[in-house]
């Protein structure tokens, strides 16, 4: 035995937690037929309490969203995984979970894809939104589990390609082990809820998830990486032609478009302007495997009537960007700081992030274009509709009233 004095920082040292490595009944089997799902349904419809639910993806993979192994669980019934692949409509097990409660964790990841297979909420708890509105340092599964139950689970299988088959089974334990515990979490997070008075805005954002939609994208072409470089129309317009020329192809292949080509290389094309293969430019094997096609879209900008062309920039339907406020409108700066220096306050007060008592946006739209009436009344209706929850505005309104009573008209 050593005679060294054990350190401080080793006596300090926090032991390592135990990992969740197995599910409590074992890996259980992809459920690949309509017999089978209906034994699945049949089995959750007799359990008991709330379903957890998850869904895994290919993103970075396939074209799309889409789920390619969901997983169910419900005390009673155990630990069940399908596959949506060859069986994509899955409503014989929501008809069974009904308007029973679902337990996921950051449940806007998952609706979309959960929906396309027949599978619509009527009740949900969202544990990791539920661990922002407790204040919790890290939201992530592994992160809030760790925090609840003392216990680590492994993550390292969650960003590979799900469309595979058949799926490897580390990769189903690691599928089954999501759900293992979120009925355990969801019953401890909602007792913390209860003794933070967190209930009810727990409730009215779980309630919002319901109709919650994903936002449609206008020119998503303008997310392109590096497109900052161009100003120029006409390129604009060559950078819109091969993005959607790019999607084309990814859909047609099921693959992610950025596998087909990087953004990159589509701003690199657009300002070289090709006429002929030889214009291409070098260094990506993608820009000359499709050559013909990255061609004729650089034709097709070319061809286009200056007044088809896209402009440079696109107004914002809102305010003007905040850094402007000072100049543009001093007397708007001051209420909004005043604002964000209360709920500031009152989300350090309360442990909870400042962007879940208010989003940055509405705030900043009530703030440029207020009501008529500065009254906590108005401002409440005012934040009703941009969407803010009724908690929410609750919080906000009368912080909006007190600060454009300290900064009035002049």
């Amino acid at each position: 035995m050593s005679d060294e004095p054990v350190t401080d920082e080793a006596a300090e040292a926090p032991a390592p937690l135990p990992v969740l490595t197995e599910p409590a009944e074992g890996v259980p089997p992809v459920i690949t037929s309509e017999s089978e799902l209906d034994d699945c349904a049949a089995a959750i419809a007799a359990g008991v309490g709330p379903v957890a639910l998850d869904a895994e993806r290919a993103s970075g993979y396939r074209y799309g969203q889409s789920a390619y192994l969901v997983q169910v669980r419900r005390e009673g019934a155990g630990t069940w995984l399908i596959d949506p692949v060859t069986l994509p409509d899955l409503t014989p097990l929501d008809r069974s979970i009904g308007t029973g409660e679902w337990i996921l964790h950051a449940a806007t990841q998952d609706l979309p894809c959960l929906r396309e297979v027949g599978l619509v909420p009527r009740q949900i708890f969202d544990t990791e939104l539920a661990a922002r509105l407790l204040g919790l340092p890290r939201v992530g599964l592994a992160a809030v589990i760790e925090h609840y139950l003392g216990i680590s689970l492994a993550k390292e299988h969650s960003a590979v390609d799900w469309s595979t088959r058949p799926l490897p089974e580390p990769w189903l334990r690691y599928a089954a082990l999501d759900v293992e515990v979120l009925g355990e979490l969801r019953n401890l997070m909602g007792a913390d809820l209860a003794a933070q008075g967190k209930s009810e805005w727990a409730r009215q954002e779980f309630e919002a998830l319901l109709s919650w939609r994903p936002a449609v994208k206008e020119d998503p072409w303008r997310r392109t990486s590096g497109l900052h470089k161009i100003r120029q129309p006409r390129v604009l317009a060559t950078v819109r032609e091969l993005w959607y020329e790019r999607d084309r192809i990814a859909r047609d292949r099921d693959t992610s478009p950025g596998r087909v080509i990087p953004d990159t290389s589509l701003v690199d094309i657009a300002l070289a302007d090709p006429h002929e293969p030889t214009d291409l430019p070098r260094g990506h094997r993608a820009i000359q495997r499709n050559q013909r096609a990255w061609l004729d879209a650089v034709a097709r900008a070319r061809k286009l009537p200056d007044a088809e062309l896209p402009p440079a920039s696109v107004k914002a339907d809102g305010p003007p960007p905040q850094r402007s406020w000072a100049n543009r409108d001093p007397l708007a700066a001051e209420r909004l700081a005043a604002t964000r220096e209360a709920l500031g306050a009152f989300a350090e007060e309360r442990t909870v992030p400042i962007e879940n008592v208010c989003s940055p946006d509405p705030l900043r739209r009530v703030v440029w274009s207020p009501p008529a009436e500065r009254t906590p009344a108005a401002f409440a209706a005012a934040l009703a509709d941009l969407g803010v929850r009724p908690w929410q505005r609750e919080i906000v309104a009368p912080m909006l009233a007190d600060a454009f009573a300290a900064h009035p008209d002049a």
